[in-house]
């Protein structure tokens, strides 16, 4: 035990906070559009629909390009790989400063730059949030992947509780240059993708033996650790790329990342307008919004920890996205903003705290080429989801003039998630390392059966 625990935490320290930076970068770029539009849509004269539609068509691009991306990945390797996909979407990142530019030399209408360039970055980003989540696969045991994933995610909330001032702050730059503030915030928050993806090149190893860095001892430890897993997993059922890419138990793990991604992303895109609602300036607005996020952060390492010590899956993920359900639900029919606050806050511990959870189901009995294919499709379709999700609050916010309709509907879509989740067959055993013990139960703390 002591040698397992020194090599996961020199792992741990070498690759989780590297991977939180990279994708704290990846989803400031990817929602810093929802404060871009306190400004953006009035300047280039765009509808709750028009915003909704083009913030959402990113994961229609996403869908398209997801699977292709991380068996290239899976081909390549995830250093190359990660670092061509954060070159490529900084680039487009910034690019959106320019949508004025582009219309006035084109021709073409200031909302079809946008919505083409959001094609475009969700075409370049496909294949980096399910890449990492397969190098974790390659790094880490079963019974580790809870927390290791949770702590990875923790940068979703993250880049709101600390983007989100930042991006209220940066519209204040308005006018500065010729450039108006949404502007300068496209085009600050796009550098650090851009010189990250250097740092990828540089410092990420694609598999255990390749890493120099343990020790010759704590290296064959983990090789042997995880072929053991991979060989008890294919003992019961070894996937080809086409069996899981079409497998029962990925689409319905599918359909759940698609409940718990139509409350987040659906939120996300809209939370700093409903937020700005309360009279509030775009400062405030920033450190306002990042409440839930707060909250986010904690239920990600607290209920992944929590996850992985009872190695229980199926019932973490559905208390989460009833939560998730309820609290959206509660700020949809309150009118005070603290109480919409709080009832979001707690909407935040649900919406955030399934994440993590939701991507140990596929590495329980998927491996190799396998597992990227499916973990891409789970995440390709899941992600179909930050498409409806703000397309619906933005047609609903023009249709009836307020957000209420709009959150009971992604209330919905979160139960829609937890049905699917309790309908799930998962076998627990799969996690378990065979012959090995296992530090979620070495202390005596029995498996749990879903």
């Amino acid at each position: 035990m002591e040698l397992e625990t020194r090599t996961i935490k020199r792992v741990m320290t070498r690759l989780v906070p590297f991977l939180m930076l990279c994708y704290f970068i990846a989803y400031l770029d990817r929602v810093n559009v929802g404060f871009a539009a306190l400004q953006m849509n009035k300047a280039l004269d765009f509808s709750a629909s028009a915003f909704g539609f083009g913030a959402g068509v990113f994961f229609i691009a996403y869908f398209f390009f997801e699977v292709p991306s991380n068996l290239l990945l899976e081909r390549f390797g995830a250093r190359r790989w990660i670092a061509r996909i954060m070159f490529t979407w900084g680039l487009l990142a910034g690019a959106m400063a320019f949508i004025p530019n582009i219309s006035r030399y084109t021709g073409i209408s200031p909302a079809h730059v946008f919505f083409g360039l959001r094609i475009l970055l969700g075409i370049a980003e496909a294949g980096f949030f399910p890449g990492i989540i397969f190098l974790l696969t390659l790094w880490f045991p079963a019974a580790y992947r809870g927390r290791v994933v949770g702590y990875f995610m923790a940068a979703i909330p993250l880049s709101t509780v600390i983007g989100g001032p930042i991006s209220g702050a940066l519209l204040s730059l308005d006018g500065r240059a010729g450039l108006a503030g949404w502007q300068w915030l496209y085009l600050i928050e796009a550098m650090p993708a851009i010189l990250l993806s250097f740092g990828v090149l540089l410092y990420l190893t694609d598999k255990p033996a390749d890493a120099h860095w343990l020790a010759d001892e704590e290296r064959d430890w983990l090789i042997a650790r995880q072929q053991q897993e991979r060989a008890h997993r294919e003992s019961v059922h070894a996937f080809s790329v086409k069996e899981a890419l079409f497998n029962p138990r990925v689409l319905a793990i599918a359909l759940i990342y698609f409940g718990a991604n139509a409350t987040n992303y659906g939120l996300s895109f809209f939370l700093p307008q409903i937020v700005k609602s309360f009279g509030l300036t775009n400062l405030q607005t920033g450190f306002v919004t990042s409440l839930p996020y707060i909250v986010g952060v904690i239920s990600m390492v607290l209920w992944g920890r929590h996850s992985d010590r009872k190695l229980e899956r199926k019932w973490h993920v559905a208390i989460a996205l009833l939560v998730a359900a309820g609290g959206i639900a509660a700020a949809a029919g309150l009118d005070n903003p603290v109480q919409k606050m709080i009832a979001l806050s707690i909407a935040g511990f649900g919406i955030f705290g399934c994440l993590p959870v939701i991507w140990t189901l596929p590495a329980s009995f998927l491996s190799g080429a396998a597992a990227a294919g499916g973990i891409a499709a789970i995440n390709s379709l899941g992600n179909l989801a930050g498409f409806f999700g703000p397309f619906a609050m933005g047609w609903i916010k023009d249709s009836t003039g307020g957000f209420g309709a709009g959150l009971l509907c992604l209330s919905g879509a979160g139960l829609v998630g937890m049905a699917a989740v309790l309908l799930l067959h998962h076998d627990p055993s799969l996690e378990a390392s065979s012959g090995m013990p296992d530090p979620a139960t070495a202390g005596g703390a029995k498996v749990a059966r879903s």
